[in-house]
């Protein structure tokens, strides 16, 4: 048994409050939509999205509102920094309003609650499918997504898909298809594996009451880490589910009367995570001391610098994006999300999902962008 002395939080490093949030969702809906609507204090901007093009005077857009998929951590390095150095400003935005996540982002987005949002394709592309929201994908932060399953090495020790047959894994409802598109992406019967409900609360596993937990390589492994213990993760990404993630999601509307709006976004948005990657320890002290400093309990320095560092190493830089620039998206990529989705039994097509054209456009317009 473990007697590692610490207070007990939940795996993403927020207050206790966010998980029981984030599992109410879904179910939720019209309680997040009053969220979005009460705004957040942590951006420039002012409450409800709003039509930017209306609230523009010819020379920019108004104000926006951009829904984040977590609490402010640096996570979102990117979207501070271009707020904090005024990219948004420049760009030609009144305000951004940068909300505080977990919520049902698709939602929010697809009923005009927010301007853009913050996702990834499976979340994304169900909502599409299931639900017909008029919802395009139109850039991405990380070119793959941070899923995993965290296990202790002298406990689940799970490093390949098969050592999770016969083993407890911590899973989230909204991660339940996930997990499920995992197994089948690997040929793993669903009875060979034992799912115990669990909210975002790393203390479970730690304690070994579970053998692996669905996390993110970039959050939770580095919490357990520094609680003392060696983690193994077992990445989605690297098994069957190369999907993007912390993806930037608009209406079909947005983007086909707006264009200008959106590529102001993107232009800012790509302004900032390249510095973010430039300064990653910068963008950590952004979230500590700036737009994160009321999450309670408070983020901890050390533990935000790492994982801005770990998410420019693995997630958001790759060999492609030294090629054609931050938040692209291949097509070679965009296939290898398709074959994700139909493992998770969402049967898109790319021009369901996707649409680059306004990203392209930014880099046309904008080659000092580009690496």
């Amino acid at each position: 048994m473990t007697t590692n002395p610490r207070r007990p939080r939940p795996s993403r490093n927020g207050a206790h409050h966010w998980a029981r949030r984030w599992q109410a969702a879904t179910a939720l809906v019209a309680a997040t939509l009053l969220l979005a609507a009460c705004g957040d204090d942590g951006g420039d901007g002012g409450g409800n999205a709003s039509a930017a093009g209306s609230g523009a005077d010819g020379d920019g857009f108004g104000s926006i509102a951009v829904q984040l998929s977590w609490i402010k951590n640096a996570e979102f390095a990117g979207e501070f920094m271009a707020d904090d150095k005024g990219y948004f400003a420049d760009a030609g935005f009144d305000g951004v309003d940068l909300l505080s996540g977990p919520v049902a982002t698709e939602e929010l987005v697809a009923t005009g609650k927010a301007d853009f949002g913050l996702s990834n394709a499976i979340s994304t592309g169900a909502a599409v499918a299931n639900s017909d929201f008029p919802l395009k994908i139109i850039g991405t932060t990380y070119q793959k997504n941070p899923f995993s399953i965290l296990s202790l090495a002298d406990g689940g020790n799970i490093a390949t898909p098969q050592d999770l047959i016969g083993k407890k894994i911590g899973v989230q409802d909204p991660n339940l298809s996930l997990f499920n598109a995992l197994l089948a992406a690997n040929g793993i019967d669903p009875d060979d594996v034992e799912v115990v409900p669990n909210g975002f609360d790393i203390a479970p596993l730690e304690d070994g009451q579970i053998d692996g937990l669905v996390a993110y390589v970039t959050n939770e492994s580095l919490l357990v880490k520094g609680d003392g213990f060696d983690t193994v993760d077992l990445g989605f990404a690297d098994n069957g589910l190369p999907f993007v993630a912390e993806s930037v999601i608009a209406t079909d509307d947005t983007i086909k009367n707006e264009p200008d709006m959106v590529k102001a976004f993107l232009k800012a948005e790509i302004q900032g995570w390249n510095d973010a990657c430039a300064d990653p320890e910068a963008g950590a002290e952004l979230a500590v001391e700036k737009y994160g400093v009321d999450i309670d309990p408070p983020l901890e320095l050390d533990k935000e610098v790492a994982q801005a560092e770990q998410q420019c190493d693995l997630l958001v830089n790759t060999d492609e994006t030294a090629a054609n620039g931050l938040f692209t998206i291949s097509d070679d990529l965009v296939q290898a999300n398709l074959d994700s989705l139909a493992a998770a039994q969402i049967d898109l097509e790319a021009d369901d999902l996707f649409d680059l054209s306004l990203l392209a456009e930014v880099y046309e317009e904008n080659p000092e962008l580009k690496p």
